[in-house]
């Protein structure tokens, strides 16, 4: 067996660090091509950067298992990891048991039913930009897909921006640290007493969203109890909007850094604009799992239990899969990007998440002509799965308003 290639300065895989946050993707490409198995001994996990190892680990849970969560931090790893990551800490059969207890939520037709309610909920949250001025697009990219799982799952309007603003502190991590703060903390118990203070309000008077259905819902003939619809909550509400509005963010962030990508993105290509962005700068950057039993991996020996991380970001990179896959291409056939995951785990609201991506940047083209982001201003967020902005303060140049009817 060959020896990995040794850790350089430059070139160390963290996924707490703020380094990588800023760019991952130099460091990616050196692992895909000097070390496909990487180890980082100090955090004790080894991960997977090329397309094929990654497409295969996820096609396989038998092998590459979900049961001890799909997180590194260590407060979220370890058999409990489904008190808070519900079914996705979890194995077929049973992961599968319980996203069927979705019904038709977040199939193709319910999803096509939900766009005239997502573009209203869009509209609703451009309004400011009609009056011209400048706006930071990452607040106004998060709110609109928050808005839209909270309206499904029964939120009242009131509440959502304050239930936005905890989950973005749930999924903070401070530099170089897989601790949780204490305000993260303060955060999730925030997001955990609402929820329960939701089931009780739908249990006495229930309503026609999401969570009621969930209520009446039943797993082997037993119903859910208040712990797992809080989870079930945690993850649609948190997770289920986290990706798309850090897309969004992206895209738009890249529209700038490349003007005619911007441009065309404006004028009538949102949903090439949002598919290149998925493989080009994809928000999930990293899910872990764990081995059920010893593997030689890149002829390395791992063994049963050894923490994996799998980088889908990088794997979207791989030229072995994408030509020139550091270019950002238009018209670039994405059907193969893994952004949304593969296998058992692909993303259950992928098919909504697409749609928020193609409404929200057509909405913004039909109001917007052409944008500039203060750069220096921008702030990126800070997490080991996700990768996005926190910040990005815009200026528009809006497009004339059609003259009234005669």
């Amino acid at each position: 067996m060959r020896s990995l290639a040794p850790q350089t300065g430059e070139f160390v895989y963290d996924p707490f660090s703020y380094r990588i946050h800023e760019d991952p993707y130099p460091v990616y490409a050196w692992m895909r091509d000097h070390a496909p198995l990487y180890r980082n001994a100090e955090r004790g996990f080894s991960a997977l950067s090329r397309y094929e190892d990654v497409l295969l680990a996820l096609r396989d849970p038998a092998l590459f298992s979900s049961r001890n969560g799909i997180s590194l931090e260590p407060d979220l790893w370890g058999p409990t990891a489904v008190k808070t990551s519900f079914f996705l800490a979890m194995d077929p059969p049973d992961h599968g048991t319980m996203r069927r207890l979705l019904g038709t939520a977040f199939k193709p037709r319910w999803v096509a039913a939900m766009e005239p309610r997502v573009r209203e909920l869009t509209r609703a949250r451009l309004a400011p930009v009609r009056d011209g001025g400048p706006f930071d697009f990452a607040d106004f990219a998060a709110a609109v897909p928050n808005d839209v799982m909270c309206d499904v799952v029964g939120i009242p309007a009131a509440d959502r921006d304050r239930i936005r603003a905890d989950n973005d502190l749930l999924n903070h991590c401070e530099d170089g640290t897989d601790e949780r703060s204490g305000e993260t903390v303060a955060a999730g118990l925030r997001l955990a007493v609402y929820y329960v203070n939701l089931i009780g309000e739908r249990r006495k008077r229930p309503a026609g969203d999401l969570t009621s259905a969930m209520i009446e819902a039943r797993a082997g003939g037993e119903p859910l109890t208040d712990s797992q619809l809080v989870a079930f909550l945690f993850l649609l509400v948190s997770a289920g909007n986290d990706s798309t509005g850090k897309l969004i963010g992206n895209a738009w962030y890249h529209g700038r850094r490349l003007p005619d990508v911007g441009r065309a993105g404006l004028n009538g290509r949102a949903e090439a604009w949002g598919a290149e962005t998925l493989r080009y700068d994809s928000p999930s950057q990293m899910t872990a799992r764990t081995l059920t039993r010893d593997i030689v991996v890149h002829g390395t020996r791992l063994r049963e239990g050894e923490r994996v991380a799998l980088l889908p970001a990088s794997a979207n990179r791989d030229g072995r899969v994408f030509p020139d896959p550091d270019t950002f291409d238009l018209d670039r056939d994405t059907g193969k990007h893994i952004a949304f995951g593969h296998g058992p785990h692909f993303c259950l609201g992928a098919a909504l998440a697409r749609l928020e991506i193609t409404v929200v940047l057509q909405e913004v083209g039909a109001v917007v002509s052409d944008y500039d982001i203060d750069l220096s201003a921008a702030r990126r967020v800070h997490s080991p799965h996700q990768r996005g902005f926190a910040s990005l303060p815009s200026e528009v140049a809006l497009r004339p308003k059609p003259l009234p009817a005669v």
